[in-house]
């Protein structure tokens, strides 16, 4: 752990002396404790990030890697040993300064247990095996035209990927002279290694992720006008039709809460683990609001781990996580 920030490490081993504890659970409906207990605690196992992003679990070695995306680097974390540098650059191999994020964001795990990464500064979605290392590209263009800064991937069990391409990671974001694509579209790459987009009309597309039959893909929107989660019918040939407004945040950003629909997760059961205000939302397969797992951070991303109930949520400058009462798919 040499290598680490010394807020980070001073931080990660005290951890081990006392478990840190933060937030709260709010409950819309009485059904929230069925995914949640009401004593659950919401534990800090690391902090002093920038920008924690993309948190992703390694069933093959039991630990959590995400990114920080200002940093360039992705952690490693493990309870036996706490946090450590994974990989560094992460998400940007050329000479500094390029943005404020040009880091790795979202990752995945693909069908073959190799680490995908969405990379800001590189502009690709791309692809590494978790011992050894060694990237290669799965797709940096559309079109003949470079991507944005790819967000968020998910990977379907017929190959497919879809991933966001919003303009975060871009100097200037969507003013950058860099942009070659006029839409922050959402794409698949298929297995042939070809490339389309199959969302064209958002104007901050975010997480991603596949229901548990995969006939459904949700895409959240980062966009305080907008604040959506979108579902679109995944149609035989991968292509997605135009989509309906799954579950509208305006009203929570209206009360006051703070944050915006970034990552997303489903459990097996379909329900939805979506970041956004206040914390983590937790959502019917139908779109009713059960209540939240409010982090009081601004939280960006969270993933399954361990045996598949362990909910890691990435939040600000801090890495978290809650048990839970239900599975997360890929479990």
């Amino acid at each position: 752990m040499k290598n680490l920030p010394l807020l980070i490490l001073i931080i990660t081993l005290g951890c081990f002396a006392q478990q840190k504890t933060t937030g709260k659970l709010v409950a819309d409906d009485d059904a929230f404790y069925d995914y949640v207990d009401k004593d659950a605690k919401i534990e800090v196992l690391a902090e002093g990030f920038i920008w924690s992003e993309g948190p992703v679990w390694v069933k093959d070695g039991g630990f959590l890697l995400f990114s920080d995306v200002p940093q360039n680097t992705i952690f490693k974390w493990k309870d036996d040993e706490g946090l450590s540098e994974f990989l560094k650059p992460s998400g940007y191999t050329g000479i500094p300064p390029y943005s404020g994020e040009p880091g790795s964001n979202g990752l995945t795990i693909s069908n073959d247990g190799e680490l995908v990464m969405s990379e800001h500064g590189d502009r690709r979605i791309s692809k590494m095996p978790l011992v050894g290392g060694g990237k290669f590209t799965l797709a940096d263009t559309w079109m003949g035209k470079r991507f944005n800064s790819p967000n968020d991937v998910v990977q379907a069990s017929n190959g497919t990927y879809y991933f966001t391409d919003p303009p975060y990671g871009l100097p200037e974001q969507q003013d950058s002279d860099l942009r070659e694509i006029d839409a922050f579209g959402v794409y698949k790459i298929d297995t042939n290694g070809n490339v389309k987009m199959v969302v064209k009309n958002l104007t901050r597309p975010n997480g991603v992720a596949l229901s548990p039959d995969e006939k459904t893909l949700y895409v959240n929107q980062s966009d305080s006008n907008a604040p959506y989660i979108m579902a679109y019918d995944i149609q035989n040939n991968g292509s997605l039709d135009k989509g309906h407004i799954f579950f509208d945040a305006t009203s929570l950003l209206e009360s006051g809460l703070v944050g915006s629909l970034d990552g997303i997760k489903v459990a097996q059961d379909g329900t939805i683990f979506s970041t956004g205000p206040s914390g983590v939302l937790v959502i019917t397969p139908e779109g009713k609001l059960l209540g939240r797992i409010e982090t009081g951070q601004r939280t960006a991303n969270c993933a399954w781990g361990d045996n598949g109930s362990v909910l890691y949520m990435t939040a600000h400058n801090f890495l978290m996580r809650i048990q839970t009462k239900t599975i997360g798919t890929g479990f």
